[in-house]
């Protein structure tokens, strides 16, 4: 519908310069026809394009304006012979100007989302071919290319074909004309914007009503998880117990965030450093995310997670926010590689954003890398209310989407559904009680802090089962998940103990 547009707009200009250039009754009987069919496709195109109704209307009206002075220009000219030919060339000057300037840079439409000032556009080169085969356009718009990804199996991906683009302020403004050559090289296969991403500030609560003590375990922040008593965490932790359940292998579940203190009081006993640099957390949303996936259970300080004795999962850190919340598409998928190389069972992702594009391929290669490594892929649905398969990275293919639910199991109001994301699932995101920086602990909501409740559970899941796969562990979570007050909307709600049961 994107070309449609364009051509629309282009045949309606030139029809409507020939109904007044040529004689009227062949002009009244063709040319007014081929005017009246191109606006009828301009109208098609319009309200199949994938945009906000006030862009199209401004879009609408920016285009006819142009038609209306063009047409009484045309219309001042009729008749004049000697005129006709000049006016002819200056109408088309003015059209590959329009269509130059305006219409072809208007669909796909583009959210105001920031990109990365040090690269703007993330693009893939075809198989075999080099760098160097750009140098006309980098040169043109003075851009810097560099190599953007390193996995270790380089073999097995095309992220090694990655590069950053990095635009020249001074162009910056030239954006999708620059997107436009590069992905029109023959030696490009895609290209798509490299988009800033916030995490969103933790929304701060009210600690729940406390729980009885029900569990067989001694931290006392357990009385403040009431996703414990939902979950039948009690039961859970009597079964493992009972039927002495041992993991396969200790699984490890990566936290892509900003950070995680590797050193809280509640965190050390499970952690497991890859990165010295990640091991840290300013922000507190890595760490909070952190004690809900892999708390030290049963130590008489801080939460739990999901067995009493901490025999099946470990935790780490791969930093891919900054101290202040902020991170580019491109190092999240950098981080996604790390994680997947450091044979992360289940990598977790409380982050996201809305995204220019529908599909994004190098989240779809990067998540298709760690599913081939054996990793996992679980992702924040977004605290936005809408739908989730508007942002990224919860929208890229072979992830479990995460919606927050809470204690009467209503979907959080802010919690985006996840209808349309083919592994969705529901899970404790409001009023949650962690860990958070320097030994601390605190209360808050977010779909952020639903997905590593998610995260821990595939995680022993992955403990018992190392070869789980994302499609078969969805499966799983959803035929033994139980309904919420709108399961279409959230997903169905995890439950441990049955999810156990049937792995063995």
């Amino acid at each position: 519908m994107i070309a449609l547009y364009g051509l629309s707009f282009a045949v309606a200009f030139v029809a409507l310069a020939l109904w007044f250039a040529l004689k009227r009754e062949l002009a009244e009987k063709y040319f007014s026809r081929l005017m009246f069919l191109a606006l009828v496709l301009y109208s098609i195109s319009m309200v199949t394009a994938a945009a906000p109704m006030v862009y199209k209307f401004q879009t609408v009206f920016r285009d006819m304006l142009f038609l209306g002075v063009f047409g009484a220009i045309f219309s001042r000219m009729a008749g004049w012979s000697k005129g006709f030919w000049v006016g002819v060339v200056l109408a088309l000057v003015a059209l590959f100007w329009f269509y130059r300037q305006f219409v072809s840079t208007t669909f796909p439409y583009h959210e105001q989302i920031p990109l990365d000032a040090q690269g703007e556009i993330l693009l893939e080169l075809k198989e075999g071919h080099q760098v160097s085969e750009l140098n006309n356009i980098s040169n043109k718009y003075g851009l810097n290319l560099r190599r953007a990804f390193f996995p270790k199996d380089a073999n097995s991906t095309e992220l090694d074909n990655y590069y950053l683009v990095d635009i020249p302020n001074a162009k910056v403004k030239n954006l999708v004309r620059i997107e436009q050559q590069l992905s029109r090289s023959s030696a490009v296969v895609w290209t798509e914007e490299n988009e800033l991403i916030q995490v969103e500030p933790l929304r701060k609560a009210e600690n729940p009503t406390r729980l009885p003590s029900k569990f067989g375990i001694n931290d006392p922040g357990v009385a403040n998880l009431w996703g414990f008593d939902r979950m039948q965490m009690d039961q859970l932790y009597n079964y493992l117990d009972q039927n002495k359940i041992q993991p396969v292998r200790k699984a490890l579940i990566a936290i892509l965030d900003t950070g995680v203190d590797g050193n809280h009081e509640d965190l050390k006993a499970n952690f497991k450093s890859i990165d010295a640099a990640s091991n840290r957390d300013f922000k507190g949303h890595g760490t909070h995310c952190a004690g809900i996936a892999g708390a030290v259970s049963n130590n008489g300080i801080g939460v739990a997670s999901y067995s009493r004795d901490n025999r099946f999962t470990s935790i780490t850190s791969v930093k891919v926010l900054s101290d202040q919340g902020f991170g580019t598409q491109e190092i999240i998928i950098d981080g996604i590689i790390k994680a997947a190389d450091a044979n992360a069972d289940v990598i977790s992702l409380s982050l996201g954003g809305p995204s220019n594009q529908s599909r994004q391929r190098a989240y779809d290669k990067a998540v298709k890398y760690a599913n081939n490594k054996g990793a996992i892929v679980v992702v924040a649905a977004g605290n936005s209310n809408r739908n989730a398969a508007q942002f990224s990275p919860v929208n890229s293919k072979g992830v479990i989407g995460v919606s927050a639910v809470d204690n009467e199991l209503n979907r959080a109001e802010f919690s985006n559904f996840v209808q349309d994301i083919p592994y969705g699932v529901a899970a404790p995101g409001v009023g949650i009680y962690s860990t958070i920086p320097n030994n601390r602990y605190e209360t808050y909501n977010g779909t952020s802090m639903a997905t590593p409740y998610v995260a821990g559970l595939l995680g022993l899941m992955k403990s018992i089962n190392p070869d789980l796969t994302t499609e078969q562990a969805h499966k799983i979570l959803t035929e033994t998940g139980i309904n919420t007050r709108n399961s279409t909307l959230t997903g169905k709600f995890i439950q441990p103990l049955a999810v156990v049961k049937r792995l063995k």
